[in-house]
């Protein structure tokens, strides 16, 4: 019987990702000129990450628990969260999450619906990333300098990472509105078949457990 693909709600085994080996991919095109130029064009707006979670595979008890992980997601079909270990919060990685660590918009007096983005670099060349799987609970939010309550001034899909002001909280025209989270990748297995031996595994071969970000 078939199924059709879906996104779980669910994280990948954290301790088994934190080994894990990975980071951005981006698609650039590169012409080489006749003069010896060459002309370079991306093809992505939003880069791409990939892993391989093999590398965090320390023991029996992680091979097992990837293995019913990879089964549950039926390999390649079913899309899951993954913690990236060195880029899974709006701060730097050794500083506390705050409400001011993001700025992802300016409010307008009329919008009540903002995404969460995370900024690299600045200037004209900096890169906005959205972020499209907040953890719940962990976001924080800021509007002019002054911290909102979840719940009373504004809501937070953590599925889709939007933020929703409620009535009378909708941010003023030209105010500031920053943030602060924990977020995940959303990512699926790009292998459908996981190559395991214990013998291997027991003198030192780490299996390959290779994943893929998806677009939300």
């Amino acid at each position: 019987m078939s199924e059709t693909s879906a996104f779980h709600e669910v994280r990948f085994p954290v301790d088994v990702a934190f080994g894990s080996l990975g980071g951005p991919e981006r698609a650039t095109e590169i012409v080489a000129l006749g003069s010896g130029r060459e002309k370079r064009n991306t093809r992505w707006a939003q880069s791409r990450r990939r892993f391989d979670a093999g590398y965090g595979v320390k023991s029996l008890e992680d091979l097992h628990a990837v293995i019913a992980f990879f089964e549950q997601r039926r390999g390649r079909l079913h899309g899951f969260r993954f913690r990236d270990p060195l880029d899974w919060k709006s701060s730097t990685p050794t500083s506390a999450l705050s409400a001011f660590d993001q700025v992802i918009a300016a409010g307008d007096g009329e919008t009540a619906d903002y995404r969460l983005v995370k900024i690299y670099g600045s200037g004209a060349t900096r890169y906005v990333r959205h972020i499209v799987k907040p953890v719940a609970g962990s976001v924080l939010i800021a509007v002019g300098g002054a911290e909102k309550t979840e719940g009373s001034a504004f809501t937070v899909d953590s599925t889709t990472g939007i933020v929703t002001f409620r009535a009378g909280h909708i941010p003023a025209s030209g105010a500031t509105i920053t943030a602060g989270y924990a977020f995940d990748v959303p990512v699926r297995f790009d292998t459908d078949r996981l190559e395991i031996s214990l013998a291997a595994f027991e003198a030192g071969s780490i299996p390959a457990i290779p994943m893929v970000e998806v677009r939300i």
